[in-house]
């Protein structure tokens, strides 16, 4: 079993989301499946802001992965990307707070290197803030008709994996993502993240 740690900066964010969080799980109702992506920053509250550490003069932390007991072998979904590239899904689960945790790792099993930067998706003002991350990753909760997006602060700096370094053939990146969980009663949810087909995930917790 293979250990990942989250860092320090993450775990503090988290407690400014809850408010974000709890508003997001209930924005984007539509018969499509939810909103069009890009335009959720427009419709969440701000959560009470705290000094992030560019406020306070120091230097911040990017993380490059996340998680605690994720077991590498444990394959939830496996996604097929652009150039060779493999995403799988080691867990899909609830965490106290009213969080939903995905967790897993991309391959390169190309003949090249392949650069994350499409994976941040097309909202600029997160692009900026999340370079080479996995922010434009969704779910989709089919049966209730909503759509969520991976959490930020209030300085749009995602719960998720950022500063991704280029992937050379045969190497692997861990990623995480944290969304607003779906309803209890919600035990599946289609997954995607930009380049990678789609994929359903099963619920644990």
């Amino acid at each position: 079993m293979r250990m990942r740690r989250t860092t320090t900066t993450r775990r503090a964010m988290t407690a400014v989301t809850v408010t974000a969080a709890l508003a997001l799980a209930l924005a984007g109702c539509g018969d499509d499946g939810g909103d069009e992506p890009g335009n959720e920053g427009s419709r969440v509250p701000s959560a009470p802001a705290s000094p992030s550490a560019e406020d306070k003069g120091e230097p911040q932390q990017q993380d490059t992965a996340a998680g605690e007991n994720v077991d590498p072998d444990v394959k939830l979904a496996e996604a097929r990307g652009q150039g060779g590239l493999v995403l799988v899904i080691n867990e899909a689960k609830r965490d106290s707070g009213g969080f939903l945790t995905v967790q897993g790792e991309v391959t390169n099993e190309g003949d090249r290197a392949r650069i994350a930067t499409a994976w941040s998706g097309s909202e600029v003002n997160i692009v900026n803030k999340n370079p080479n991350s996995v922010a434009g990753a969704t779910l989709v909760d089919k049966a209730g008709k909503k759509r969520y997006y991976v959490l930020r602060d209030t300085d749009s700096r995602c719960l998720c994996t950022t500063a991704i370094s280029s992937l050379a053939p045969g190497k692997s990146a861990p990623i995480f993502m944290q969304f607003p969980a779906p309803p209890q009663g919600t035990t599946e949810v289609d997954f995607t993240l930009p380049t990678f087909a789609t994929t359903s995930l099963k619920i644990s917790g």
